[in-house]
């Protein structure tokens, strides 16, 4: 009876041991909380909300224009100094002019969007490298973003794509 409980005993310990030997290490960060502390990152938000001002008070000028120049037309109708032909004909430029305000306002989203790519490509690319590089050295095989949930860094060995794939039979 001795030998058997100091054989499960050991058989136990020696479990025990293996199983500790292969733990894998999870970690996380909060990366939005991270990057609020980057410094290149308040650069980028400044000069993304410079490029913002510029584009918007542009946009802003030219409402105001279109808005002065319907005021003006609607005088014109009311006073009756403007034949209804010519009223429609500018009428419809301002209708254009509108139309142009439109294109101009997507242009400015995809000119923001392309201007926050531009700013935060680089420091992101950075922060994303030292987590990488600070998850191997610290032997971390998953880390999580606790602020979007996502996982930021995974050991290349916990990818089960190739089984899948050769499960599936593909190649």
């Amino acid at each position: 009876m001795k030998t058997t409980r100091r054989t499960l005993l050991l058989a136990f310990l020696l479990l025990l041991g293996s199983a500790l030997g292969y733990a894998q290490k999870f970690g996380y960060l909060n990366s939005a909380a991270l990057l609020a502390e980057v410094p290149e990152v308040k650069q980028a938000d400044a000069n993304l909300k410079a490029f913002q001002t510029q584009l918007m008070k542009k946009g802003q000028e030219m409402a105001n224009e279109l808005q002065e120049k319907a005021a003006a037309l609607e005088r014109k109708k009311e006073q009756g100094t403007i034949s209804p032909r010519d009223y429609q004909a500018q009428l419809a430029k301002l209708q254009e002019e509108e139309e142009a305000l439109s294109k101009y306002e997507q242009e400015v989203y995809a000119k923001l969007s392309r201007k926050r790519e531009e700013e935060y490509r680089p420091i992101l690319e950075r922060v994303n490298k030292i987590v990488e590089e600070v998850s191997r050295e610290h032997g971390f095989m998953l880390v999580f973003d606790s602020s979007t949930r996502a996982v930021v860094y995974a050991e290349e060995a916990l990818d089960l794509t190739p089984l899948v794939k050769a499960k599936l039979g593909l190649k």
